[in-house]
C-alpha cells in the first residue's frame, strides 16, 4: 500500500508533496473550502509517489483553457509547450514563471458570477 503522502523532487530541485489517490479524495471538500478562501495551491496526486494529475482552482482552468482557445496565444502556448516536451530532461517551471511567459496574472480577479451556483 502506497503512503498517503509522498514527497517527490522535481527535475529543477523542488520538492512536491504527491497525496495518493484516496487520500486525495478524501481531501477534496477541504481543498474546495481553501479554494473558496482564495488559496490557490492545487493538490497533486497519484500513484507510488509519482505526480500525475493536479486540481486546481476553477479561476486558474479557465485562464488557462482561454488562453489555450486564444489563436495568437494558443500558437505561442503550443510553440513553448512542444519546445518543452521535446526535453523532458530539462527543469520543470513553476506555474508563475509559466504564467508571466505566457502574459497570465494569476492574481487577477475573475468575475466567476456565472459559474457559480446559488446558494
Amino acid at each position: 500500500m502506497d503512503p498517503e503522502e509522498t514527497q517527490h523532487q522535481l527535475p529543477d530541485g523542488t520538492t512536491v508533496w504527491v497525496l495518493s489517490t484516496s487520500e486525495a479524495a478524501t481531501n477534496l471538500p477541504a481543498l474546495l473550502q481553501l479554494f473558496r478562501e482564495g488559496k490557490s495551491e492545487p493538490l497533486i496526486f497519484g500513484a507510488a509517489g509519482q505526480p500525475e494529475a493536479a486540481v486546481v482552482p476553477f479561476e486558474v482552468w479557465r485562464a488557462l483553457t482561454e488562453a489555450a482557445t486564444d489563436q495568437e496565444g494558443f500558437d505561442s502556448s503550443y510553440s513553448v509547450a512542444r519546445q518543452r516536451l521535446a526535453n523532458p530532461g530539462a527543469p520543470s517551471v513553476p506555474l508563475d514563471d509559466v504564467a508571466a511567459e505566457l502574459g497570465w496574472d494569476l492574481d487577477d480577479d475573475t468575475d466567476d458570477a456565472e459559474f457559480r451556483k446559488p446558494r
